[in-house]
């Protein structure tokens, strides 16, 4: 049974984001913004100008008091200390902002809209450094961490795409759906009536391997060498789209929430971790190893899907309503996730350790 954190918002939570300090931000419809302490009291709430729905929240990983807001076409910085108004409001994006993504070193800020275009703020300036482009809604994007001018993002475009914030292009772009079509497996099928939208996107503390979650209820895991990415696995828990991922800070602890009403929790340091130190040489080694039409770009998943009925969720919550967000935060000496879905309360479960 999950305990609940009520009391904060009037309408459906759509985002959350927890700081180094245990401060959680949550953003919900019509404009409302709460902070929640570690025992589910509200801290502090806001009402953003014009009602828009609160999309993105995202702390500071330099400063913890400082959070950024999306809401609408606008992203507002605001200090926890004194909620009151934003400290800054920038206005770069032309349509509704789906995601903001903040480097470790604070230096710049991404954010992610109904066009298509992530904006890329440099915070120092104040203003657009880059406008960089999927052709449909860019539902996800995140900066590396380890690695401050390199970001990944998806859309419903299907498309997974790496970045360097010196190039406006960018440098590796993977087709969900390309590749899904190329194997010979049951499901290609029902890929044209069931495409890999790519909805959520999280990368593991090393910065290298990265998970997206898609519409077809497949999670997928990319290694990222240099300037490129190889799929390294791929695997499928949830019956409806995967609206959420997000990884652990420990190793490569995986968190999927679905619209099936599931969140689970996957290992999956066994298949990637193997690879950890020195991913180059072992990816050659496996290219090396493989069949021959498993050698171009977006081929390896022959080998990698294959492997994904050793792939078992560790943990399997029956949350019962939609996924809106998830996030993860320690309360008391104990992991929990948190969840938010259509009601207007946070839903806490704890975690096993490690």
């Amino acid at each position: 049974m999950a305990d609940k954190w009520t009391g904060g918002h009037s309408s459906s939570i759509l985002c959350l984001n927890a700081n180094t300090e245990g401060l959680v931000a949550s953003g919900a419809e019509r404009g409302e913004l709460t902070l929640w302490d570690g025992g589910g009291a509200p801290a502090g709430q806001l009402q953003l100008p014009k009602a828009d729905d609160v999309t993105s929240v995202v702390f500071s990983a330099r400063r913890p008091t400082r959070l950024y807001t999306s809401h609408g076409e606008t992203i507002s910085l605001l200090d926890v200390r004194s909620l009151k108004e934003p400290v800054e409001r920038f206005h770069v994006n032309e349509e509704e902002i789906n995601c903001l993504s903040v480097n470790e070193t604070e230096s710049f800020l991404a954010a992610a809209d109904d066009s298509g275009t992530i904006k890329i703020m440099d915070l120092e300036n104040k203003k657009v450094s880059r406008s960089l482009r999927h052709s449909n809604i860019c539902s996800s994007v995140v900066f590396r961490p380890q690695r401050p001018q390199s970001l990944v993002s998806c859309g419903l475009d299907m498309q997974v795409m790496l970045w360097n914030l010196q190039k406006a292009r960018p440098l590796w772009t993977t087709n969900l759906q390309e590749c899904d079509t190329e194997e010979d497996s049951p499901q290609s099928a029902g890929q044209f009536f069931n495409p890999p939208l790519a909805h959520s996107l999280s990368v593991a503390s090393c910065g290298n391997i990265f998970g997206c979650g898609a519409q077809d209820g497949k999670v997928r895991i990319f290694r990222v060498t240099g300037v490129k990415f190889e799929r390294e696995l791929e695997f499928q828990g949830h019956s409806l789209g995967v609206s959420q991922v997000l990884f652990m800070p420990e190793a490569y602890w995986l968190l999927t929430g679905g619209n099936d009403g599931k969140v689970l929790l996957w290992d999956v340091s066994s298949e990637v971790g193997k690879q950890q130190k020195s991913p180059a040489k072992s990816l050659q080694r496996r290219k090396a190893q493989a069949p021959a039409s498993t050698k171009k770009d977006g081929k390896l998943n022959k080998v990698a899907s294959n492997e994904h009925a050793r792939v078992l969720p560790k943990l399997t919550i029956e949350h019962g309503e939609k996924v809106n967000w998830i996030s993860c935060t320690e309360i008391k000496g104990s992991k929990r996730v948190l969840v938010a879905d259509q009601s207007s309360s946070v839903s806490l479960y704890p975690l096993p350790e490690p």
